[in-house]
């Protein structure tokens, strides 16, 4: 309630300047302001922008040009309130004390409808932008009866909620009123919420009718039934003064005195939330659309764990769904793309690729890792999140990229990312199948076309073919030389031929040099170490196994970075990377129906330990997970 001015400024992006453009440019006494003033744009025309002292003012050229549309909307006299004693006998003017505007709701469906509350408890409308006002408070709001908040409903012009906080006469009991016929009437809704917290804050939701939020002096609540009813939407929030809440999209932002901003991701649950849901034997909400975001790639030191940040929303779809008490089997849910064929399939059964016993032997401490995350099939609410991104390729190196991020750094390599467009979600309990559509939108900065994103796809699907089938045949080229090294008694890092190392006396004559031809055959199809992108020390020159694993891993890691369509160098290394794979996966293919089968029969044939085609794949003992 105190005098003078509250500056109104604008910023200019392009220069960094900020010009004054208040309407109140000097301390006037006809004016007053509080610390707190409301500026909003009209949510039906943005080009309209009000600011509240206690007259409300409008321009329409970003504060160039004002106009004062309303009269002086506080009361005349407010009184001394009685809580105050007689300390205010020391004041001459206590009882001069006048208010402001202190809550504005522009309304979403007419321009010229506007409600207005002031922090001496008296609320207003206007129907045609402000040429006349109508007092349409409620009986029982006495002065000192701050209008906290006002929310102008979304579905039509005649509703409107209002947040009323008396915590000034120590009244510590929630107000929030509901009119549905313009301020003819007003119905305090208040069931549930505890009555030693003023309300601060009162939110429609936009898209579900009926759903409110409230913040009080404590706590976040939520009403399904136009707020008949409260029920505590607290979770793991401070519990502090919540000073404003709001809307974007599917989430719910919550400003605090002094905690800071918090986001509740994702409300689409609340939004479909029925009785009859907790009385069914499942239930998967529609998602509401995912972003096709990629994690930041950017190769510096992270952010230290202890480093003050705020958590990002999940990267990728968010699908809830309930369970109810009783379930039969496996729960799974699958995402299939536009055309019906299945992308991934999870289950409750699933196994985790890497244990987090796995893990815990690794160089990268555990904290830095996204664990792995199995679908759940307990009773009650669950989320789960899929990454947009389909299975990853099998690679014989893995590793995770030094952008990392506390708890969520997934390991590499990932499988390709999904395009833009319809797919649908198919969630399985008891046998019953729960389908829901599910839109994928493209990230708004990037500006690749579709045509660009379709090429990338298209590339990373097959490089990640190829790259599985590689790895397959890599894997199984080692397990055969682990086992000829166990056979004829070398140690696994010994050289094929070295004087110093001969072989043990396990096999001799015909057999032993059957088994040194072999062995040395196959290190010509397996090559050396190599590395990522086929360019390490000591690479062969002739496509090998390990030449070709490492050069369609490099490719796939270097255009897997970006939303583009790859190079026209890209492009011709991967042709390039693709006829040596093709010839060297020949040899292999011809060296594992031949050389395998003759070698085995002399094995046999001298009650010697067959060689065995490895059945599963594991990553190479060879190949160390690290941050690079």
């Amino acid at each position: 309630m105190g005098r003078g001015r509250r500056e109104v400024s604008k910023w200019s992006l392009s220069t960094n300047q900020f010009q004054d453009v208040t309407p109140i440019p000097a301390a006037d006494p006809k004016f007053r302001a509080d610390r707190t003033q409301p500026i909003l744009f009209s949510p039906v025309d943005p080009h309209i922008m009000y600011y509240a002292a206690n007259f409300l003012f409008k321009t329409t050229d970003g504060g160039q040009n004002w106009q004062t549309i309303s009269p002086d909307l506080a009361r005349e006299h407010n009184g001394v309130p009685a809580n105050l004693g007689d300390k205010a006998a020391k004041d001459p003017n206590a009882d001069k004390i006048r208010g402001v505007i202190y809550s504005l709701a522009p309304s979403f469906k007419s321009v010229n409808t506007i409600w207005a509350g002031t922090d001496d408890g008296l609320l207003w409308s206007t129907r045609d932008g402000g040429a006349n006002w109508k007092n349409i408070t409620p009986p029982e709001l006495t002065p000192w009866s701050k209008v906290t908040q006002l929310a102008a409903s979304h579905f039509d012009d005649d509703s409107a909620y209002a947040s009323v906080s008396r915590f000034r006469i120590d009244d510590l009991r929630p107000y929030i009123y509901r009119t549905h016929d313009g301020g003819k009437s007003w119905r305090l809704i208040t069931a549930g919420l505890p009555t030693n917290s003023p309300v601060d804050s009162v939110r429609e939701d936009p898209v579900r009718k009926g759903l409110l939020f409230a913040g009080t002096e404590t706590s976040v609540w939520v009403s399904f039934d136009d707020g008949d009813h409260w029920q505590s939407l607290q979770l793991n929030l401070p519990h502090t003064s919540m000073r404003d809440l709001w809307i974007h999209d599917k989430d719910l932002i919550v400003s605090t005195h002094g905690r800071s901003f918090w986001i509740l991701d994702d409300i689409s649950p609340l939004r479909q939330l029925a009785d009859a849901t907790a009385k069914s034997d499942a239930f998967l909400f529609k998602p509401a659309s995912a972003v096709r975001v990629r994690r930041d790639t950017n190769p510096d030191t992270p952010l230290p764990p202890d480093e003050p940040t705020a958590l990002n929303p999940p990267d990728g779809a968010v699908i809830d769904y309930f369970v109810g008490q009783t379930v039969s089997g496996a729960v799974t849910l699958e995402i299939l793309d536009g055309q019906g064929k299945l992308v991934r399939k999870f289950s409750s059964t699933d196994k985790p690729q890497h244990t987090t016993e796995d893990l815990a032997k690794e160089l990268i401490p555990l904290y830095w890792i996204r664990m792995p995350k199995i679908l759940s099939a307990a009773p009650g609410m669950h989320r789960f999140v899929w990454d947009l991104h389909y299975a990853a390729p099998l690679s014989t190196r893995s590793d995770y990229p030094i952008s990392a991020i506390p708890g969520d750094t997934p390991r590499s390599p990932q499988g390709p990312m999904a395009l833009p467009g319809q797919y649908a979600v198919r969630l399985t309990v008891n046998g019953h199948v729960y389908p829901e559509p599910l839109i994928v939108t493209m990230d708004p900065r990037v500006p690749a076309s579709r045509e660009e994103l379709a090429r990338l796809f298209e590339k990373e699907q097959h490089l990640a073919s190829l790259m599985t089938q590689s790895t397959e045949a890599l894997t199984q080229g080692r397990s055969l030389r682990e086992q000829i090294q166990k056979l004829t008694g070398k140690s696994a890092a010994a050289p094929a031929e070295n004087a110093a190392n001969p072989p043990a006396a396990k096999i001799s004559g015909p057999l032993a040099d059957a088994v040194s031809a072999f062995e040395k055959k196959l290190a010509a199809v397996l090559g050396g170490g190599g590395g990522p992108g086929g360019f390490g020390g000591g690479a062969s020159p002739s496509p090998t196994l390990a030449r070709s694993s490492g050069a369609l891993a490099g490719l796939y890691g270097g255009i897997d970075r970006a939303d583009a369509a790859p190079t026209v160098a890209q492009l011709a290394a991967m042709d390039a990377a693709e006829k040596d794979f093709a010839a060297v996966l020949k040899q292999w293919t011809d060296f594992k129906s031949t050389d395998l089968p003759a070698l085995n029969q002399q094995l046999k044939s001298a009650s010697q330990p067959e060689l065995q085609l490895a059945a599963h794949i594991r990553s190479s003992d060879e190949d160390s997970d690290d941050i690079e």
